[in-house]
């Protein structure tokens, strides 16, 4: 890490990037393949996870879809909830889509950020989707181009949430104090949350994997039923956000998947961390990561497969040279094609014409 660091949240103390980085090659441009897979794998402590005892909960049609809500066990924790969309009628075997639902500091909702079930989305739901996702449930308008969509929960949101009474009673606290002010049960619960993910953090690392690796293990886990299903064909899967990062994630890890978006979930390590380490999830940073690779090496790792990352000019939440710099990591990884790097005017979000993008390309690459 040859380049002087100042990280402003680190202060007088921005130096600890220089001594951290002296002799360990932190955020390298490494080369795609499965040599970066297995160490990122590695690295990240990814859990080996099946969906078992996969049961149709529910089916419902609503306009020209047909919807199914799923459970499966896997070993932990409550049964998994999810949703797979289709076009309604549709026959014989559908290219297929792991949806995957952002973090967006809301742990009460999962796969209801995109997807919609058989009843409405909850008024918080709702206030989400206009915020970042142009007002649209994704999932569903991405099943009416002709794909399978499978839209499911994981550890920690959701049907995978943890109880406000096995938290901490100091975290715990901050969902009483929700509520003393007026916030919805749901509000109420995802200032809890918010908290909570450093103590997930905690146990995942000392038991051996990360909140990275634990959600992955139940990413890798879908894809796979998704592909077990007759109906269902050639596989990929697209994300906004924490949902692009766990589609890189499950990108770099399962080499069944076909092809790969990620949506506003991108940048270079090195460039984060002056202001823009405190605004992500613990996932982006699994325990050794850094010394691995950099972050868009391993979105990167394995090339050639079809990856397309989209680019928020305005996003808040990645500084802009942090972005470039990922896109001529990425670039580099794909000299031969295969990659597409987008710069949208957006902020941080999905936007209706990223999605109609997005689907087109994804529609281009898996043969809707």
């Amino acid at each position: 890490m040859p380049e002087r660091t100042f990280a402003r949240h680190l202060g007088a103390f921005s130096g600890l990037a220089e001594a951290a980085g002296r002799g360990r090659g932190l955020f390298p441009e490494a080369a795609p393949g499965p040599e970066l897979r297995r160490a990122a794998r590695e690295a990240a402590g990814v859990l080996d996870l099946t969906a078992g005892d996969v049961r149709v909960e529910h089916a419902w049609t609503a306009g020209d879809l047909a919807g199914e809500e799923l459970s499966w066990s896997l070993g932990h924790g409550p049964r998994t909830r999810a949703y797979l969309l289709r076009p309604r009628g549709a026959s014989g075997p559908l290219p297929g889509v792991v949806a995957l639902h952002c973090h967006a500091g809301m742990k009460f909702a999962g796969k209801e950020k995109i997807a919609d079930g058989p009843g409405p989305p909850s008024p918080e739901v709702t206030r989400l989707r206009g915020q970042i996702y142009g007002g649209r449930a994704y999932a569903g308008e991405l099943a009416r181009r002709g794909f399978a969509v499978l839209v499911h929960d994981v550890l920690g949101w959701g049907s995978r949430r943890f109880p406000l009474g096995t938290m901490p009673e100091p975290v715990a606290a901050a969902a009483t104090q929700g509520l003393a002010e007026g916030l919805s049960e749901a509000d109420a619960y995802d200032r809890a949350a918010a908290l909570h993910e450093h103590l997930l953090e905690k146990y995942c690392v000392l038991l051996g994997t990360s909140l990275a690796g634990a959600v992955a293990g139940e990413d890798l886990a879908a894809a796979a039923y998704l592909r077990s299903r007759p109906d269902v064909g050639p596989v990929g899967c697209v994300g906004l956000s924490g949902g692009g990062l766990r589609a890189a994630l499950l990108g770099a890890f399962d080499p069944a998947i076909g092809a790969v978006v990620v949506a506003a979930m991108m940048s270079s390590y090195r460039e984060l961390l002056d202001r823009h380490v405190a605004a992500h999830t613990w996932m982006l940073y699994p325990p050794g990561l850094s010394r691995v690779c950099d972050w868009p090496s391993l979105a990167a790792s394995a090339a050639p497969r079809p990856l397309l990352v989209q680019y928020g000019e305005r996003d808040e939440l990645f500084p802009p040279a942090g972005m470039r710099r990922a896109h001529a990591i990425i670039s580099r990884a794909y000299p031969d094609g295969g990659y597409e790097g987008v710069f949208f005017d957006a902020p941080h979000a999905f936007t209706v014409p990223m999605q109609e993008h997005a689907f087109a390309w994804l529609e281009r690459h898996l043969g809707a």
